[in-house]
């Protein structure tokens, strides 16, 4: 049964209830329009844990590739007749093409859809590290390693910002972060250690050729498990900001990877650091301007973002130390051989693996990001102050061992909500993009610290060899190399506490929402 109102619009009756006539029984009486009920969540996809193997086969590619020809490297050399200021160009090429190229990959993922770019970034890197393992010249091998660069820059954000809009659950997406935290962290050390394995068991061709089954194993899962809500297509591109904010990157990146051999004062460093600097400052402007900026400034004027990413850049730059530095005193002082110096950094991927995997997922939803980053930055710089400590008499088990693990766990608790926070409550237009702001930061904050702390050890080493203080006795290059690498595991020390200080000061307490479609940044 119903009522008929003036207007001729039906009404429900309602049965008697002895209550005072209410607009449901009156039709006299007028009607608030009724609020509209908010659009059910969309459901989880079913295929959603095995998208993220797909996903973390595809990142754990990408991050192992920057480290893993690094104790292949000697052997490369040998074999293609390399000099010795050229060999940098392995790893530099790589580094400026990724770094230079990450925030162009992002917004063509956003613009053209993220699983697309994800097959081609797939693709693409597989065939340039066949290309590497093939080289006949060090020319060719270059140009292979710059091409994975640039794939790659296509590849980790399309990675990422899939995650982030297939895992919207909050313990869900905990979980998921946790593995990804756990690929990104632990990925660098995993790189050393098969490249160990596979330069003393094959050859070093194999450290370029084994990411060719792993692209091959994502490629195929990837069309039947990755789902794409994307937030735009068709949108048009800012080439002025593109050229800009890229330019400013490679320049940057550029002249950190040519510190190191050639000095922070030489001109040609000098004027690629002011360079990138200035058109990076120019890219800024002219994003708060553009129509369709390359990078909407919205996306890093949030403080707890921002918060977030400045974490992830002083945590890489305290990090990167430690591979560099214990890859040099294994095998040159304590005269390790590549397959034992890789399985070294065990301890410190299964200590970010298990942190990062298991403890931070359990901790976030209780204690919210901020208590885990800071606290997981003090414990690695504590495990800093361990490895400040080591002589040119020490053992791995008493001495090695228990700062990795402190690094590693210190580590795990970071990365995963970092990566939680940093794209948490992003449009999803915007996802890519986002997701390759905080991959830029990691990879510049590598390079950084990279050469920051090498520069720093170099510097510590030559003034200990070369000092004349009878305390220190007639030093030997072994003892001066230790004095060096010690007084750099203090500076990480430092960078790592400082960490801690901003992410305490800017990330909430609480625990960040993911985000929907329509999520403010």
């Amino acid at each position: 049964m119903s009522k008929q109102r003036p207007g001729g619009e039906s009404l429900p009756s309602a049965p008697s209830t002895g209550i005072a006539p209410s607009a449901a029984t009156d039709p006299t009486r007028e009607v608030p329009a009724a609020t509209p009920a908010p659009a059910p969540a969309p459901a989880p996809d079913p295929k959603r844990w095995w998208a993220l193997a797909v996903i973390a086969l595809a990142q754990l590619m990408v991050i192992l590739d920057g480290t893993i020809v690094n104790i292949a490297l000697p052997s490369a050399q040998d074999a293609l007749g390399m000099s010795d200021g050229g060999r940098q160009w392995v790893i530099t090429a790589y580094t400026l093409a990724f770094g230079g190229l990450l925030l162009l990959g992002g917004r063509i993922a956003d613009l053209v859809g993220r699983k697309r770019t994800f097959v081609i970034g797939l693709a693409g890197f597989a065939a340039a590290s066949a290309l590497g393992g093939a080289a006949v010249g060090p020319g060719m091998l270059f140009a292979a390693r710059a091409l994975q660069g640039a794939f790659a820059a296509v590849l980790a954000p399309s990675a990422l910002s899939l995650l982030t809009t297939t895992f919207t659950e909050p313990r869900e997406r905990a979980r998921a972060f946790g593995v990804y935290g756990a690929l990104a962290g632990g990925g660098s050390a995993v790189g050393l250690m098969v490249g160990g394995l596979l330069t003393e068991y094959l050859n070093w061709r194999w450290s370029l050729y084994v990411n060719v089954p792993i692209a091959l194993a994502a490629l195929l899962g990837a069309p039947v498990f990755l789902r794409d809500r994307s937030g735009r297509r068709g949108g048009r591109l800012d080439v002025p900001g593109l050229l800009l904010g890229c330019g400013g990157l490679v320049a940057l990146v550029y002249g950190f990877s040519e510190a190191e051999p050639r000095g922070w004062t030489s001109p040609s460093v000098l004027t690629l650091l002011v360079a990138g600097v200035i058109l990076l400052a120019a890219f800024v402007w002219w994003q708060s301007r553009a129509a369709s900026p390359l990078l909407p400034l919205r996306i890093v004027k949030d403080r707890v973002r921002a918060g977030a990413l400045a974490t992830m850049g002083l945590a890489t730059i305290g990090m990167f130390g430690v591979f560099l530095f214990l890859t040099y005193y294994l095998q040159v002082v304590l005269g390790y051989p590549p397959v034992r110096t890789g399985l070294a950094f065990v301890p410190i991927s299964a200590g970010i693996a298990i942190a990062a995997a298991q403890v931070a997922p359990r901790l976030l939803p209780r204690t919210g990001p901020r208590a885990l980053m800071s606290s997981g930055m003090v414990l690695a710089a504590v495990g800093m102050v361990l490895l400040s400590r080591l002589t040119v008499h020490a053992s791995y088990a008493p001495h090695v061992l228990p700062a990795l693990l402190l690094l590693g766990l210190g580590m795990g608790l970071t990365f995963m909500p970092v990566y939680a926070t940093a794209t948490a409550r992003v449009p999803a237009q915007d996802a890519g993009v986002a997701s390759a702001v905080l991959n830029t930061v990691q990879q510049m904050g590598a390079s950084l610290g990279t050469v920051l702390l090498n520069t720093i050890a170099t510097g510590a080493t030559s003034r200990y060899v070369q000092s004349d203080d009878p305390a220190n006795g007639r030093a030997t290059l072994d003892e001066g190399m230790v004095h060096g690498f010690s007084v750099a595991y203090w500076c990480s020390a430092g960078v790592l506490l400082l960490a801690a200080l901003v992410a305490g000061l800017t990330v909430r307490p609480k625990t960040p929402k993911p985000a929907g479609d329509d999520a403010p940044a």
